[in-house]
């Protein structure tokens, strides 16, 4: 029945298409002196019961056909991966955390100190392979991220887990070699145990794109889309805390650095809340009109610290610094100087409560980095804005080469400088301790 209207209103609507086309015809030969054109179109009757087809009718299903492709094999990929993943951690757990607590060769405290929550995340990822392998996707990464805290502990410890493995492995004979024998079994394929235990951590940022693929390819009339999403978010939360952690850890390993520059112990950089931002040489302009002198400089977010170095003629303090002054950025102001370096490079002018210096520098580029990283440091230092620098690479030159005063371009910058969510300490507990001769003339 539903064949013979189709055919019927396909007929009716046939014939009347063809009226029209004769009448067109017709006055189109009138208004060619009786020559008729060829028209643009041609329409075939057909009584096929089949529904007709027309160009781009199947390019929706022929799209959702593709996403439900894609999104097979993701899944597919997924479990694959993860099959292998808890087969790695399996094998952690089991030569290494397991064995070592029969053992006693570690104290419980120093265990849990390298191992961190490694056991709970084998038994919730067992606890996801089980749904993905069953084909509950949406409903195993649902009940996965409810339990993501224990990834979250795990990740905030893992640069403590490098540092106490490291310390275990100089004063403790015999975990040292139970390590090595461990290591050596074909089943690690000669990955080291400083490998295994970065796995929970890569994991995440896998998980974050195999959920961004799923969610890209998935209906919102499905009804693990919404799962997907969420496991999506979830996931880049943690993401996110992974790559803050880095942040500050490199930030810690800068200062560190900094530090170990600095001769004596009353120069302090190390201090809750501040970040390091660059480090370079630049010239000061003196008050009279003597020689201008190149300086070391120190920008952290909160001070900016100038230093000389050390004799040469000092074999043991060549390489390092002595801290003159530091200029807390609380109450500074930077500007450019033009029309005072004839075209090469520029100057500085930087304001504090007493005192006024002016940075020279024969390079424009570096001159207009400082001038950037100043400014947004002491923009948002007077804000009550966290400084966080974010970098994406560490330009550090060697120390030999920035003791060279004929090209004074040694320079560790971060690029740019963003909030954070962490708290920065206020500036008057942050404040170097500088000989009590080489201190600001505040």
């Amino acid at each position: 029945m539903y064949q013979l209207v189709a055919v019927m209103h396909t007929f009716s609507f046939l014939l009347f298409v063809n009226k029209h086309q004769k009448k067109n015809l017709k006055k189109g030969a009138s208004l060619n002196n009786g020559k008729l054109k060829c028209p643009p179109y041609q329409m075939t009757m057909s009584f096929s019961p089949h529904r007709p087809n027309f160009p781009g009718c199947n390019s929706i299903q022929e799209q959702r056909d593709c996403w439900e492709r894609k999104c097979s094999r993701v899944a597919k990929e997924l479990v694959q991966t993860e099959q292998h993943y808890c087969q790695q951690l399996e094998l952690v757990t089991t030569i290494f955390v397991e064995i070592l607590k029969a053992k006693g060769t570690l104290k419980e405290e120093i265990r849990e100190g390298i191992f961190s929550s490694i056991q709970s995340i084998l038994s919730m990822n067992q606890s996801l392979l089980v749904h993905l392998q069953n084909g509950y996707i949406g409903k195993g990464l649902e009940q996965f991220c409810s339990h993501l805290h224990h990834y979250n502990t795990y990740v905030d410890n893992i640069y403590n887990a490098n540092k106490v493995l490291g310390i275990q492995l100089k004063k403790n004979k015999a975990f040292r070699r139970f390590k090595k024998l461990q290591e050596a079994r074909p089943q690690f394929h000669n990955q080291k145990l400083e490998d295994l235990l970065q796995l929970p951590v890569q994991r995440i940022n896998q998980y974050k794109h195999f959920l961004q693929d799923l969610a890209a390819n998935t209906s919102p009339d499905n009804p693990e889309f919404e799962q997907f999403s969420r496991a999506v978010a979830a996931m880049c939360d943690v993401s996110q805390r992974i790559h803050d952690n880095a942040q500050r850890h490199e930030n810690q390993l800068q200062l560190c650095r900094v530090q170990k520059l600095l001769k004596g112990r009353k120069t302090r950089v190390l201090a809750p809340g501040r970040w390091f931002i660059r480090e370079g040489w630049l010239k000061i302009v003196p008050p009279k009109g003597s020689e201008a002198k190149p300086k070391m400089f120190f920008l952290f977010s909160d001070l900016l610290l100038q230093a000389k170095s050390c004799s040469p003629l000092s074999l043991s303090n060549g390489e390092k610094f002595v801290g003159q002054r530091a200029y807390p950025l609380q109450d500074a102001a930077v500007e450019k100087v033009f029309g005072h370096t004839r075209g090469h490079g520029g100057l500085l002018s930087l304001t504090f409560p007493k005192v006024k210096i002016l940075l020279m520098s024969s390079n424009h580029d570096d001159l207009n980095e400082w001038y950037q990283c100043l400014s947004s440091a002491i923009r948002k230092l007077q804000s009550k804005q966290p400084v966080v620098p974010q970098r994406d690479e560490l330009c550090h030159r060697s120390l030999h080469s920035a003791l060279d005063h004929t090209n004074p371009v040694r320079k560790t910058n971060m690029t740019s400088i963003e909030p954070s969510k962490y708290p920065q300490k206020p500036v008057a507990e942050l404040c170097l301790q500088l000989p009590q001769e080489d201190k600001a003339v505040w």
